[in-house]
């Protein structure tokens, strides 16, 4: 059985209320993913990969005739940029991955293995 860790408070992409369909579309991904690989040399503070897409979504935008896209990350802020903490939190900016703070994603990093499932909502 499935255990919650803890939540975070995050910036997804730029139109949050949408379910990401194609690669390009400025929306992240919900449902359920794995964090299936880390990337500690990343342009953000550290980037944890989420294993979108799925193959439904594969599908799902094979049957529209687009590309699902994949570089879906949970990060910190752009290196250079942690000083703004919380204050990222006021807009969804990124490009369809989900930022946090740079010292929570040093909690996360430090948390959860390569192959932890995650839960994305909205």
């Amino acid at each position: 059985m499935a255990q919650l860790l803890e939540a975070y408070a995050v910036s997804l992409g730029r139109h949050p209320l949408d379910r990401k369909e194609q690669q390009g579309d400025g929306r992240t991904p919900k449902g359920g993913y794995q964090l299936d690989y880390r990337n500690p040399n990343s342009s953000f503070h550290k980037a944890l990969h989420i294993s979108y897409p799925a193959p439904a979504d594969l599908a799902a935008a094979r049957a529209r005739g687009v590309d699902a896209g994949g570089q879906v990350m949970i990060h910190g802020m752009k290196n250079g940029w942690g000083w703004l903490g919380r204050l990222h939190r006021l807009i969804d900016w990124t490009d369809g991955c989900v930022a946090v703070t740079d010292r929570e994603m040093d909690e996360i990093w430090r948390a959860v293995q390569d192959g932890t499932r995650i839960v994305l909502t909205r």
